[in-house]
């Protein structure tokens, strides 16, 4: 291969790369490709077609370029957006959703298995780029899908975006004001009103971790349980062991901390074995954790018997 395509295609390849597999029409002519090679690599499958004017080089689709390939079929000002978004940030635990979300500023237009909303030009603090995909950031993606999601969804939402500080409490308490036209922002307005403190998503994790020990067919344990001058989450009293949830609110001052390893000693120190868990171990290492705690319920019947 003559020096000259030997470089246009690895700059194609590291395009590619930088893309989830996926390059433009535009691009691909932009690198030195003429309309008739890029036919010829379609015809021959080097090149396999996503959206028009949009393709995936080799065989091997990767995780997230469906999302990669809708973006790039808005065009350069377009972002991934609502559903799509709240998937990529991890805010709520979905398969992929299809259609495939994105925000286009300016005129309208229409792709098989794209959703496109038409908006204003995004500021850029609406927008970021997370794993290479231009994405709407955290604020703007509860904004857009607060309309669209039940209570308890975008209570979930919010918690894990809080949780993983992608948003702080005063940015989240100004959306209502920030986009007061858009649908949902009552029902968001009433969810930060109700936020005081640890409890915001307390129910829903008890939920969750309870449905997790029931699949792994462990006892149920009693909840909400007065131990001294203290609350615990979930509690096996014959076992003595019990389990924290951690990361109702990003643990933001040392106060809080130290004021969580304090309880786990009092605990400690009266036989109380404790387990802490965090969202992402019960949703996302449910496995993992069940075996963690039906580890502990065991061990901790066996130094009974002894």
């Amino acid at each position: 291969m003559p020096n000259q395509a030997r470089i246009r295609e690895e700059r194609i390849a590291t395009l590619a790369a930088s893309q989830h597999g996926l390059v433009t029409r535009e691009q691909i002519i932009d690198l030195g490709i003429s309309r008739s090679a890029l036919g010829r690599r379609l015809r021959s499958g080097r090149l396999r077609p996503m959206h028009a004017g949009v393709y995936l080089i080799g065989p091997i689709e990767l995780d997230s370029a469906a999302e990669m390939a809708a973006v790039l079929a808005g065009g350069r000002a377009a972002r991934l957006s609502h559903t799509s978004a709240l998937r990529l940030w991890r805010m709520l635990v979905v398969d992929a959703p299809r259609p495939v979300h994105v925000s286009v500023p300016g005129t309208s237009r229409s792709r098989p298995g794209i959703v496109f909303h038409r908006v204003s030009a995004l500021a850029d603090v609406e927008c970021a780029l997370v794993d290479g995909i231009p994405v709407t950031a955290p604020a703007r993606t509860i904004a857009d899908v607060a309309g669209m999601l039940g209570r308890r969804e975008i209570e979930l939402a919010v918690a894990v975006a809080e949780r993983n500080g992608l948003i702080g409490a005063e940015e989240l308490a100004r959306l209502p004001d920030r986009y007061p036209r858009r649908p949902g922002m009552a029902l968001l307005r009433t969810l930060i009103g109700e936020q005081t403190g640890p409890h915001f998503t307390r129910s829903e994790a008890e939920r969750r971790c309870l449905d997790l020990l029931h699949a792994g067919g462990l006892p149920r344990p009693h909840t909400n349980v007065a131990v001294g001058p203290y609350e615990l989450d979930l509690f096996w009293p014959e076992e003595g062991v019990a389990i924290e949830m951690d990361g109702w609110k990003h643990h933001s001052s040392r106060a809080q901390f130290e004021g969580d390893r304090r309880k786990d000693s009092w605990l400690r120190a009266r036989g109380i074995e404790v387990i802490r868990l965090t969202w992402r171990q019960i949703t996302r290492d449910a496995i993992a954790t069940a075996v963690q705690v039906g580890q502990t319920l065991a061990l901790a019947k066996v130094r009974q018997i002894r």
